[in-house]
């Protein structure tokens, strides 16, 4: 006879839920988030409203994808959610995924259960930096400015370009806007270490571009298709 899993790892800490060991995992499951999240760029690319999208994707020094950011709860909530973080080098090639974890945990009024598709565009070296430490919460660092293209995403493209994180998020097929504030994005070298056969840095995958896993090259090609000025 068996007996349901408990639930109550929902309320659990974020920090516990991002440590969690991932070594367990097979390619199979890292090529399955990279593939979600090609899918996640071309949702949020074609859509009609993403022209002021694609202009700051023209302009990021780098991209993290989020296929599926659940958040929920009411009083005690939370979000999480497994990406990909990729990179561009001078001449605009784009780098395989290091993988990431995001999460958070807040108190207050939050009805509901919902998931939303989410991308963050790293503006400049100084952000990608601060990315690529062990771990980044938003917020935290005073120096990084993050900005958020919501529902009303026209006309938002100046504001954007003035931050060093740019966040977009579609919730149920619209645009919806998202806080960040006080997550945090982790590192998963365990992830990284199963999908290109041997450990390696997010760096030696973004910036010096030392690996590659053909799996990744339809993601690589829809940032670039899309990245391409109309």
């Amino acid at each position: 006879m068996t007996t349901k899993p408990s639930r109550r790892w929902l309320l659990a800490g974020t920090a516990s839920l991002l440590a969690l060991p991932r070594a367990a995992m097979g390619q199979a499951d890292q090529q399955a988030l990279v593939d979600r999240a090609t899918l996640t760029v071309n949702e949020i690319m074609t859509d009609q409203h993403a022209a002021d999208v694609k202009a700051v994707l023209r302009r990021a020094r780098a991209v993290m994808v989020f296929p599926r950011v659940f958040r929920g709860g009411f009083i005690l909530g939370g979000e999480g959610g497994s990406g990909v973080l990729v990179a561009r080098d001078g001449a605009g090639n784009w780098s395989s995924p290091a993988f990431y974890g995001l999460g958070s945990g807040s108190i207050g009024l939050q009805i509901g259960v919902s998931d939303s598709q989410i991308m963050l565009f790293i503006m400049n070296d100084r952000a990608l930096n601060a990315v690529l430490q062990s771990q980044f919460k938003f917020g935290a660092d005073a120096s990084i400015a993050v900005a958020t293209i919501g529902a009303g995403i026209e006309g938002s493209t100046t504001a954007a370009f003035r931050a060093d994180i740019v966040s977009v998020a579609k919730s149920r097929g619209l645009f919806a806007g998202v806080a960040l504030e006080g997550s945090l994005m982790v590192r998963r070298n365990e992830d990284n270490a199963a999908y290109f056969g041997r450990p390696v840095s997010a760096e030696q995958i973004v910036l010096s571009m030392e690996v590659h896993n053909p799996g990744a090259d339809n993601l690589r090609a829809a940032l670039a298709s899309f990245a391409v000025a109309a």
